[in-house]
């Protein structure tokens, strides 16, 4: 069987619509991985999925007010054993803070600090920012997510990275210009995200968006 055939579904994965994510390739994806999907902008469809996902592309403040009325929501799903995937800007919506917001003259922002840390730009000037391309994966810590995908490449489109303040919450890393976290986990697994679309990913994206779905099933 093609690795791009969908799979029978397992899972119903609900992904959040708060005007700023990449909904229909997101929702492609999981969809070929094997889940029933539901784009809501409803937080209380939240409460009856056996997975979220927390999409996003643009600003982190612009974010973080957009999805202001999910931040209780998203903090219930991380109480519960559901598991919440970040995606890209999703992802650094899930720490604390961005540098972002006050070079954006927004002030301080809070994200929904469910893993501990802040966003940071990339500052070498010989790098271009954003960074845009396919680049390597290298897993720091065993997470389902990530099953079967060391050494594989995956495609970025960022200026901001994620620094979580304990290093155990780095699932891989990648190096551009020096080693950032490419995703990040948080203690018990069961929040995590990508700083890589993996939807625009290939066969490694699939293979995440399957191991998701997998781990999806089997906490539902």
């Amino acid at each position: 069987m093609s690795t791009h055939a969908t799979r029978e579904t397992t899972a119903d994965v609900v992904v959040v619509d708060y005007g700023l994510g990449n909904l229909r390739s997101v929702t492609r994806g999981l969809e070929r991985a094997g889940a029933a999907v539901e784009v809501s902008d409803d937080p209380d469809a939240l409460d009856e999925a056996d997975g979220v996902v927390l999409p996003g592309v643009g600003a982190f403040g612009d974010g973080m007010e957009n999805a202001g009325p999910f931040r209780e929501a998203l903090r219930d799903v991380a109480d519960s054993d559901t598991p919440l995937f970040g995606i890209c800007l999703g992802m650094q919506m899930l720490l604390d803070t961005s540098e972002e917001a006050d070079r954006e003259g927004q002030g301080d922002v809070e994200g929904l600090g469910l893993i501990p840390g802040t966003n940071v730009r990339f500052e070498d000037p010989d790098l271009k920012v954003p960074h845009m391309g396919w680049n390597e994966l290298r897993v720091e810590r065993d997470h389902p997510l990530v099953a079967g995908v060391d050494g594989e490449y995956a495609y970025f489109v960022h200026s901001y990275y994620a620094e979580p303040e304990d290093p155990n919450h780095v699932v891989t890393t990648t190096e551009y210009g020096a080693d950032f976290a490419s995703v990040v986990a948080n203690d018990d697994g069961t929040v995590f995200g990508t700083q890589f679309h993996p939807e625009k990913s290939g066969e490694t994206g699939l293979r995440i968006l399957r191991n998701y779905v997998d781990l999806c099933a089997a906490e539902s």
